[in-house]
């Protein structure tokens, strides 16, 4: 006599002769379930249908109750991107939402992968160096020398990584214990929260501050400022790390010396790690210069720079990126790193490796591509921040990256704000403009902690690395936009 109680599932197989009789149903605690007693004899049931009355049984058996997600994962499951990309998919006909080119990578780039590729070196096509390519982190070692002043081992100051995300990531769980403090500067990349709880740490955040700009010119990103006091009342014991990203997305915010001076100090003062992401390094305006905080006195060996060969050579879906330091961190970084990825796409590593081999040689000359490419973008920001104040959005200049900001303030009357509701205003009209206008944007909201959403959601950002027809589809979009509002 076979007798078992299982969960139940929606349909079951009824087909075996005395079957439906051995069934009875009830709940327990509040579950349904199904009962079985069967004689499973040879008189009473052939052996095929024994053999799959026991295998059925048994599958019923097999599904798990007991909870299977770890704690780690709590509150960490929401992303921005999904939802946006997914939209964008669905409504927009010009998508100026997620950070990626929508022109090709240089023909000195993409020629070296074909080469790494269809070349007669075919270990290009097997594992490498599992903490980066030979010959990528020796080019790597050798730029950094120049850019820090500082003697590299490029088999120990620089490990290669599956894009600047991957090394990210590693950090934060090389460094960072249960209990501590991670300072992050709002707004932020999204990741850098979530990244900092599953490693068990605590994000503390500190906002950057808009000033009114001075004589009714354009707010810059330059206007979005620390408090001194505010960000020195963020350190303390349990303090492990602070993040910077300069420039800053999705601000553009270039940290200026005397802001990088600031928190060098108080790095120094506490004893505090700072992993730097730097992976729009290459990409600032208007003679603006990207000072590395690495190069501040008594910061070399506290910190970790993170690079992006996708910012860098627009090939955002390569994942090359890299971490530089001093090896009594980037030690701990390569145990993380060989026990999750491992390594990183030779070939992908190889072409990097020679596009970089040009720009050294090449450096600050009229044809380096770190040259051609920033004043490119810089002629397609302010295309598009000319087509956003024609239309009767307010941007806010950027002195690096390829986002900018806007204030969406006076457009509350095409999309009503809601009193009281959990959805920051922000999200709400992106979400409302990529399916009314065809026109895709990111929330700022999604840059802030979950206690800070709502105080800068009047703003949304827009990425200009975009081909020149593209943006041209968004001011014709902006336009008519701003038309109907008039004639309404």
């Amino acid at each position: 006599m076979l007798k078992t109680t299982c969960l139940l599932i929606p349909k079951l197989p009824l087909g075996l002769p005395g079957f439906e009789a051995a069934l009875s149903y009830s709940k327990v605690g509040g579950e349904n379930v199904v009962n079985i007693s069967l004689d499973t004899s040879e008189n009473s049931i052939n052996m095929k249908g024994r053999k799959s009355l026991k295998l059925f049984c048994l599958s019923l058996q097999a599904k798990m109750s007991r909870p299977v997600q770890s704690r780690r994962l709590e509150g960490v499951d929401k992303n921005i991107w999904v939802e946006f990309v997914k939209l964008a998919a669905t409504y927009s006909t010009v998508n100026l939402g997620q950070g990626f080119p929508d022109f090709p990578p240089p023909d000195f780039l993409k020629e070296a992968l074909v080469t790494a590729l269809s070349g007669e070196n075919h270990m290009l096509h097997q594992y490498t160096r599992a903490f980066g390519h030979p010959p990528l982190v020796k080019i790597l070692a050798q730029l950094f020398e120049k850019l820090l002043g500082q003697e590299l081992d490029p088999m120990t100051n620089v490990m290669v990584t599956v894009g600047a995300y991957q090394a990210l990531f590693c950090c934060f769980q090389a460094f960072v214990d249960e209990g501590d403090e991670v300072i992050i500067i709002e707004p932020f990349f999204d990741c850098y929260e979530q990244m900092v709880t599953m490693a068990g740490g605590t994000p503390v955040f500190v906002p950057l501050r808009p000033k009114a700009p001075e004589n009714g010119k354009m707010m810059s990103s330059a206007d979005w400022k620390l408090d001194s006091a505010e960000l020195a009342s963020k350190f303390n014991e349990r303090t492990k790390a602070i993040v910077l990203n300069s420039p800053n997305n999705p601000l553009g915010k270039v940290f200026s010396r005397g802001e990088l001076e600031l928190i060098a100090d108080l790095c120094v003062k506490h004893d505090v790690l700072c992993i730097s992401d730097e992976v729009y390094e290459w990409l600032v305006y208007d003679g603006k210069e990207h000072i590395r905080i690495a190069s501040l006195p008594g910061m070399w060996d506290r910190t970790v720079i993170i690079g992006s060969a996708g910012k860098t050579f627009s090939a955002t879906g390569w994942k090359v990126g890299w971490t530089v330091g001093p090896n009594r961190l980037l030690q701990h970084i390569r145990t993380v790193h060989q026990n999750s990825v491992y390594h990183c796409a030779t070939a992908a590593q190889e072409a990097v490796a020679q596009g970089f081999q040009r720009e050294l040689m090449l450096y600050g000359k009229p044809d380096s591509y770190f040259v051609q490419l920033p004043k490119e973008l810089q002629k397609k920001r302010d295309w598009l921040v000319q087509s956003l104040d024609a239309a009767g959005m307010k941007p806010i200049i950027p002195e690096g990256t390829y986002f900018l900001l806007a204030d969406i303030s006076n457009f509350k009357s095409d999309v009503p704000d809601v009193p009281n509701s959990d959805e920051p205003y922000d999200s709400r009209f992106a979400k409302w403009m990529v399916k009314n206008k065809g026109l895709a944007a990111i929330p700022l909201s999604a840059f802030y902690c979950g206690a800070h959403k709502n105080n800068y959601s009047h703003f949304i950002r827009f990425c200009f690395a975009k081909e020149e027809a593209t943006l041209k589809a968004a001011n014709d979009i902006l336009q008519k936009w701003k038309q109907e509002k008039t004639s309404s």
